[in-house]
């Protein structure tokens, strides 16, 4: 780990499993933005969720850990009742995390599987447009005529468990790219849509080689309704 802001994540997330409140020191709880509807607000809220799930021995993997900017995003297996696959976003202002996102869904067979190590730094921002433009050409305007321009078909592999990346972009109603967050040959996508009538959030993780994309995991999460939210924030 070659960072002080991802180890401090990766402490964080692993103090799910042993409700350690020293883990949630990296929060800065006088500015925290909680985005995940189900979560109290500030690193007091956090520090009792984390109390509670430890009791429930829960087990937390962190498959990948990147970095970009203030940012630090992690793809997480939680093993709780049940095994979930996550999406982890935090953005730090200066040494404290300030604002965090996820997106997280059951496990499905090989969803985290594949190619884990970070390289080509130096094409960091050339990826971060590819992603980007592969989001808007093809997942919001559906020009998938255009699709052999970003996907390297011969070496592309599909982690997603809900279809090929192509049926996904024909099937779902992607409105909205909030955010890419990329990190050498990683990118990240937080995008808004609908899956049917379903307000949904859709992240997606692609790799990236020699300017194309060979391959892709994702999570997929219902937005739920503002009357269950638990604070005032919004998913993105």
């Amino acid at each position: 780990m070659n960072s002080l802001r991802k180890k401090r994540v990766y402490d964080l997330l692993k103090g799910i499993e042993t409700g350690d409140p020293e883990s949630v020191t990296v929060v800065n709880e006088d500015k925290y933005i909680q985005h995940n509807p189900q979560t109290q607000e500030g690193g007091e809220g956090l520090a009792k969720l984390f109390s509670r799930l430890a009791k429930t021995n829960p087990k937390v993997e962190i498959v990948r850990l990147f970095e970009d900017g203030d940012y630090v995003f992690g793809h997480t297996i939680y093993d709780f009742s049940s095994i979930r696959i996550g999406f982890e976003v935090f953005r730090y202002e200066g040494e404290q995390v300030v604002e965090h996102w996820d997106n997280i869904q059951p496990q499905f067979e090989g969803m985290v599987a594949g190619e884990t190590k970070i390289r080509d730094l130096e094409r960091t921002e050339e990826n971060r447009v590819l992603a980007e433009q592969f989001i808007e050409e093809i997942f919001i305007k559906k020009l998938f005529e255009k699709a052999n321009c970003f996907v390297n078909a011969e070496e592309f592999r599909e982690h997603s468990p809900l279809m090929d990346i192509l049926e996904k972009a024909k099937s779902f109603d992607y409105k909205k790219n909030h955010r890419v967050l990329c990190e050498g040959n990683f990118a990240l996508t937080v995008n808004e849509g609908f899956r049917g009538d379903l307000h949904t959030s859709f992240y997606d993780l692609f790799r990236i080689a020699n300017g194309k994309i060979v391959e892709h995991w994702d999570t997929t999460e219902k937005v739920p309704p503002e009357s269950e939210w638990k604070n005032d924030n919004g998913k993105f």
